[in-house]
């Protein structure tokens, strides 16, 4: 696949991944954390918010990966 087919689909990708990891993390939020204090709360809520990180990296990575030959 060649890069800018591979930057293409890594956009689509991780438009879809961060709309649905945004709402399953406001839901788990929702159910878990919320109304059981602030700490708890902000502390569920700054994890979800840098979890996405690790696989945001991996698709930025494959999407700028340079073509073969």
């Amino acid at each position: 696949m060649k890069q800018r087919t591979r930057k293409a689909a890594g956009t689509v990708l991780m438009l879809v991944f961060l709309a649905v990891y945004a709402l399953v993390m406001m839901a788990v939020g929702g159910e878990f954390a919320a109304g059981r204090g602030i700490a708890l709360e902000l502390g569920f809520f700054a994890a979800a918010g840098l979890l996405w990180l690790p696989v945001a990296m991996a698709i930025i990575r494959w999407m700028m990966r340079p073509d073969a030959g």
